[in-house]
This record gives C-alpha cells, sequence and structure tokens, in this order.
C-alpha cells in the first residue's frame, strides 16, 4: 500500500477539518447518548454508550460515502454549500432548541437503538460537512472520513463536558467553526461538475478552476457565515428585551 498521502499537507489539512466538524457538530450527539443511557443499570451503561456509539459510526460512515458519492452530481455539491452556510450560520447564532424528548430506556437493546435512531436524526448535518471537506481533500476520502470519526468519537463521548466548557469559556471556537463550513462551503460551490466542467452542460456559467478561485470562494463563504451569524445573532439580542417585556 501507497502511503506516500501521509507526507501530503492537504491530507492532513483536510484530516484536521473533519475532526473539528465532528467536535463542533457532534455536542448534541454526546447529549442524546447520555440522556438515552441514563436509566439504565450502572453495569450496563458502558455497554450501551460503547454499542451504540459503534452504531452510530458504521451507520455515519455507510451515509458519509453516500454523500460523497452524490456530490459528483451536478448541481449537488451547490445545493450542499447552501446547506454547509445554514449550518455554519446556525452554529454561529443557534435556534433554542432541547433534548426532552430524548427517552431514556432501562433495557440495553432499546437504549442503543435509540442513539442510532437519534444520532441519524442528527447527523444530517455533520454527515454534508464531513463529506464537503472529505471531497475537497482530494485523494482518500474515504481513509480521511474514518479516521476523523475514530479520532473525534472518543473525544465527543468521553471529553463532551470539556469541549462544552471550552466553548463557552472561548466563545470564538463556535464562530471560527461557523466559519470554516463556509470555507469548506465556498471550495465546495465552485468545484461542482456543472461550474467545472467546461465540457458539459454548456449553458451554465463556468468558473476557472485555479487555486486564487478556490481560496476567493472558501475566504467568500467563510465571511459570508460569519456577517449572515452575526446579524442574525444581532437581531435576536435586540428582540429579546422585547419579548421579555
Amino acid at each position: 500500500m501507497d502511503l506516500d498521502f501521509l507526507t501530503h499537507t492537504p491530507f492532513w489539512i483536510a484530516l484536521g477539518q473533519i475532526i473539528i466538524i465532528d467536535i463542533l457538530l457532534g455536542g448534541d450527539n454526546a447529549v442524546v447518548i447520555a440522556l438515552a443511557c441514563r436509566k439504565l443499570p450502572a453495569a450496563q451503561r458502558t455497554k450501551g454508550i460503547i454499542y451504540g456509539t459503534a452504531g452510530a459510526i458504521i451507520l455515519r460512515v455507510i451515509l458519509i460515502v453516500f454523500a460523497m458519492t452524490l456530490l459528483n452530481l451536478p448541481f449537488l455539491k451547490v445545493v450542499g454549500a447552501l446547506l454547509l452556510v445554514w449550518i455554519g450560520v446556525k452554529l454561529i447564532a443557534p435556534d433554542e432548541e432541547g433534548h426532552s424528548d430524548v427517552a431514556g430506556s432501562d433495557k440495553l437493546l432499546a437504549a442503543i437503538k435509540t442513539i442510532i435512531v437519534a444520532d441519524l436524526v442528527m447527523s444530517v448535518d455533520n454527515v454534508i460537512a464531513i463529506a464537503g471537506a472529505a471531497q475537497n481533500s482530494g485523494e482518500h476520502q474515504v481513509l480521511l472520513v474514518v479516521l476523523g470519526l475514530l479520532i473525534s468519537i472518543p473525544i465527543i463521548v468521553w471529553g463532551s463536558q470539556l469541549v462544552i466548557k471550552l466553548m463557552e469559556r472561548f466563545p470564538l471556537i463556535i464562530t471560527g467553526g461557523g466559519m470554516l463550513l463556509g470555507w469548506i462551503a465556498g471550495g465546495m460551490l465552485v468545484s461542482d461538475p456543472a461550474l467545472a466542467n467546461p465540457d458539459k452542460w454548456q449553458w451554465m456559467f463556468k468558473l476557472p478552476q485555479s487555486g486564487t478561485v478556490h481560496y476567493a470562494a472558501c475566504v467568500a463563504g467563510a465571511l459570508l457565515v460569519l456577517a449572515i451569524g452575526k446579524a442574525i445573532a444581532s437581531q435576536r439580542g435586540k428582540a429579546a428585551p422585547v419579548q421579555q417585556g
């Protein structure tokens, strides 16, 4: 097996992006795991966490590989880029959401099922973001996805409280994460086959595929997410006193 890719900077940059995305978007998943296993006997709680998380990882890898295949179709990267901008904005200006609807179970299999189903429902944003980061990296995309998940899942499950505290203490981590998603969205948008392939869909406007265009789109995506997120957060801040009154 050729391991030359391990010395390539783009591989490590993409892996770092995937790990950051997993940690930033995986906090809710850690809460779900805790809530689903809260009624299990102490002896079974660790089993529930491990088996449920393992099932969720396997399912997520399958979903991400499927998503990366779909992103090779025309216009789907455009849709994916728009979704990533929306996810990045939600990270900077989140909605108030609770987890009270996550059922805890005193049966091990039921708790595992709850973890897998809840993770599936909540992982749409995670799947799109990771698929976009892996697609922008070039080769070894599946390896990047698997490595990113394997590294980040233990951090999410066992280090979630530390991650949450760091985010609360340093809000710039959240802002940076949202901008990272915008960065990936920009790169995804300009590489859509409909915009990048000069031989097909000739009625579409074509973008030159150069490093300058790619990085300009990445920067524009990051700044767009920051601007929209801050604007929404500012509007909510102004509206809050009115609602309380």
